[in-house]
């Protein structure tokens, strides 16, 4: 019985993980880099109705990934140790695309795993 635990618990994952196509790990370790603020991205928005640019930002950003449907947050390193937080809203006829500018060496064949420990223990501000 702890031998069909073990596998189902640590061997099964790893078997579906292995079924990953190249572009798929690739794709993954590209937005971990972007989250980390390495990958230079231009993002737009655009009016379908008007057919007019709304906003470009430019620079390292990482896209919102826990937003509410319709909803978009785009936050990007400015300086080392200063940071922009953008809120925007989209809607029917307002659509946004990212375009990532410069390439960046993301490994296709191991996934990337970013440990920060320093996460663990909280910052506490007193009022």
């Amino acid at each position: 019985m702890k031998k069909l635990s073990f596998v189902l618990f640590a061997v099964l994952p790893l078997l579906l993980l292995t079924a990953c196509s190249d572009a798929d790990v690739a794709s993954q370790n590209l937005s971990k880099a972007a989250d980390q603020f390495e990958i230079n991205r231009r993002i737009v928005f655009y009016n379908g109705i008007t057919e007019q640019y709304i906003l470009s930002i430019e620079g390292y950003c990482s896209l919102g990934n826990n937003d509410s449907p319709g909803e978009l947050t785009v936050t990007c390193k400015v300086d080392e140790g200063q940071y922009k937080k953008h809120f925007l809203g989209l809607s029917d006829n307002v659509t946004y695309f990212a375009e990532q500018i410069d390439g960046f060496g993301a490994s296709k064949d191991q996934y990337r795993v970013v440990l920060k420990p320093s996460t663990l223990v909280p910052e506490i501000d007193f009022e």
